[in-house]
């Protein structure tokens, strides 16, 4: 790719000249077809959950009233994502985890990152559809609307028992090390191993979609836009370079969506 990665930079607190010892990393449960159907992150997302939040939790409407846009769920929207963007980005994460250094393996928490990667964009389901996809640049005001998306996840699930690092992956995830994202975060935010893998995949995954307002990036472009991030400080180069090792492998291929989603 013509990228190389010449020193590591200590994002996040992680030294990554650590030594590095064997050991083994389990990817999730080791259960059957039945337990899995009834434990999967999946149920949080069925209409009668979210109806169920935001009956429940109250800052959910307040957040659409600060917004200025009704109480409306876009279950197709959802439906759309889950099935292509979040198991996408759960798929990219994982892989991600699976070419790390062992030592760095031992700092992440694959339950947690695999879990957030699948639910990380639940909140768009209340996001007006007009501004989800639209067709062009979002102006500053929708940017805004858009930006609560984040936050409105992080209410959704936050009384199902979805644990607190689960759940602070899906407010955060489109917050970093600079503190230049959002939602705002407060001078001692630390952005850890698992928001970086989340966030890492997450982006690299809608780089490759296709979208109502862009077209699909290749491989290589989505890349080396991704390692901008390396040289902010905004991402470990050991992630920049899982990322990388993955996706040159072959398995890391986002799928064609059925449509264009935001």
């Amino acid at each position: 790719m013509g990228i190389d990665i010449k020193q590591a930079l200590g994002v996040g607190a992680i030294n990554s000249n650590m030594a590095i010892s064997p050991f083994r990393l389990g990817f999730g449960n080791n259960t059957g077809v039945d337990r899995f159907e009834n434990t999967s992150v999946s149920r949080f997302t069925t209409e009668d959950h979210i109806q169920n939040a935001i009956m429940t939790n109250p800052r959910i409407k307040a957040i659409l009233k600060e917004m200025n846009a009704p109480v409306k769920l876009n279950m197709k929207e959802l439906q759309q994502l889950s099935q292509n963007h979040a198991k996408e980005t759960q798929n990219i994460a994982a892989g991600i985890i699976s070419q790390l250094p062992k030592a760095l393996k031992q700092h992440v928490d694959v339950k947690a990152v695999k879990d957030a990667a699948y639910l990380h964009d639940i909140g768009k389901v209340l996001i007006p559809a007009e501004v989800l996809n639209k067709n062009g640049k979002l102006d500053e005001a929708e940017k805004a609307i858009m930006h609560r998306h984040s936050e409105l996840g992080y209410e959704i699930l936050k009384n199902t028992g979805i644990d607190t690092k689960t759940l602070n992956l899906v407010k955060y995830h489109h917050q970093n090390a600079s503190h230049t994202g959002y939602p705002k975060v407060p001078d001692d935010f630390f952005a850890d191993i698992n928001l970086q893998i989340l966030s890492a995949a997450d982006k690299y995954s809608a780089l490759l979609e296709p979208r109502v307002y862009k077209a699909p990036m290749t491989k290589e472009q989505a890349l080396a836009l991704i390692y901008k991030d390396v040289v902010k400080g905004n991402l470990h180069p050991f992630v920049f370079k899982a990322l990388k090792d993955f996706a040159e492998d072959g398995n890391a291929v986002v799928k064609p969506l059925t449509k264009n989603i935001a």
